[in-house]
């Protein structure tokens, strides 16, 4: 098995099939003036790839991703893995209004079905949805990043407060809480718009916290985890940190944060950005060694 990827992802991708001990071959892409793509892969003699992707630009990677899955099946390929690491388009899961789609399930899960043999991220958003295998139709593997978070949050002061912005986080970070020995606030929120989110914090440690990470699986416009840590510092907790699976963060994201009062921003590298300290490298790793084997 070898694994292939795009000039974005190849730092990630280089730790990726080093912990694998897996083969690894660069994808080439060239842009047309009028924007379409031409991708070329590496032949080659295997019959099983894994294409690596990192979809947080969504419109364009994945017709980019569909591109390649078919060269790679030209050269010879048999059973293709998609591994991405974030996995985008999970947050329509409902069509929430008549007229919308149903991006999830219905366009995105089907379109890459078609294409992939087989899929393994990393906490897609699946909040109303039992699991990946009900949005993807072929083998689908959703890794957990507790172990990594648990790992970051141990290194901290023992008298920190868990938390999780809204109702959704709770069942996703109780076992995080526990695993930790940490305790768990969950706000509730009521969001208005894009970037326009309030929440509130019924109930709150009445002493002895020093510190409060919001834990958040996508952070995007920054609002939220804004407006949790301004509440955690009305409430008296001096020091707010915030800890982000996939860090989508859209511009002004990060001084919104920071203007609310939080001390430090820690994200996965799920998605590039400079608030990356842990790596899912070795997460993947293990489970696509596993499929090779």
């Amino acid at each position: 098995m070898r694994i292939h990827w795009f000039d974005e992802a190849s730092a990630f991708g280089r730790r990726l099939a080093r912990g694998a001990g897996l083969p690894c071959s660069r994808i080439r892409v060239h842009h047309f003036p009028d924007g379409e793509s031409l991708v070329r892969v590496e032949p080659t003699r295997e019959k099983r790839a894994v294409l690596l992707c990192a979809l947080h630009v969504p419109n364009a990677k994945l017709v980019e991703t569909l591109l390649a899955a078919d060269a790679l099946r030209r050269t010879g390929v048999r059973r293709l893995t998609l591994c991405a690491p974030y996995l985008p388009y999970m947050r329509q899961d409902r069509v929430f209004r008549t007229g919308e789609c149903l991006s999830q399930q219905a366009v995105v899960g089907r379109l890459l079905g078609g294409a992939f043999d087989a899929l393994v991220t990393v906490e897609p958003h699946l909040h109303r949805v039992r699991s990946l295998s009900d949005v993807f139709p072929g083998r689908a593997r959703a890794l957990a990043a507790a172990p990594l978070l648990a790992r970051w949050l141990s290194r901290g002061p023992r008298r920190t407060l868990l938390v999780g912005p809204d109702a959704e986080s709770g069942p996703w970070l109780a076992p995080l809480a526990r695993a930790c020995g940490l305790p768990l606030a969950v706000g509730e929120k009521r969001r208005t718009g894009d970037a326009r989110v309030n929440i509130a914090f019924p109930e709150l440690p009445e002493r002895g916290i020093a510190r409060a990470v919001v834990v958040d699986d996508i952070a995007s416009s920054g609002a939220t985890l804004a407006s949790a840590a301004r509440a955690l510092r009305r409430a008296g907790i001096p020091t707010v940190d915030a800890l982000v699976v996939h860090a989508l963060f859209a511009p002004g994201a990060l001084e919104r944060i920071r203007r609310a009062g939080v001390r430090r921003i820690v994200s996965t590298d799920s998605i590039p950005h400079a608030t990356n300290a842990l790596s899912l490298a070795p997460l993947l790793a293990r489970t696509l060694s596993r499929a090779a084997a």
